[in-house]
């Protein structure tokens, strides 16, 4: 099962393009983790109602367009972090949200796609 850390190192290099679809996003992801060989599942259920983006063993991935609505995000990423099934979260998003390093009791990591853009020398 992979870790937290391997999880986040096959994805920290990602670089979402302008005007990608969140679907798109998605396989950006996939491709990332499927190039360091870590096993994902897409859509995966924890619960009624409760549906993550991508899981990789007990990591799960929430991924968001542009920059979203912190609060809500937060209700979320709770109900996920509840799940005996999830032992830690990446939240992976085109813009920087600050979240708590820790959802009950569980690591919680941010992802900017964006972070890399900038002037290239």
């Amino acid at each position: 099962m992979p870790t937290m850390e391997e999880v986040y190192g096959a994805l920290e290099n990602v670089r979402a393009p302008l005007q990608t679809g969140e679907y798109d996003l998605h396989r950006l992801l996939i491709d990332a983790l499927d190039g360091a060989g870590i096993a994902w599942r897409h859509e995966a259920k924890l619960g009624p109602r409760c549906r993550i983006d991508l899981m990789c063993g007990g990591i799960g991935i929430e991924i968001k367009r542009g920059k979203p609505e912190h609060g809500r995000l937060l209700q979320q990423l709770t109900r996920y972090a509840a799940c005996e099934e999830v032992s830690g979260l990446i939240v992976a998003c085109e813009r920087n949200v600050t979240l708590p390093p820790r959802l009950c009791g569980k690591p919680v990591k941010t992802l900017c796609l964006n972070r890399l853009w900038g002037i290239a020398l």
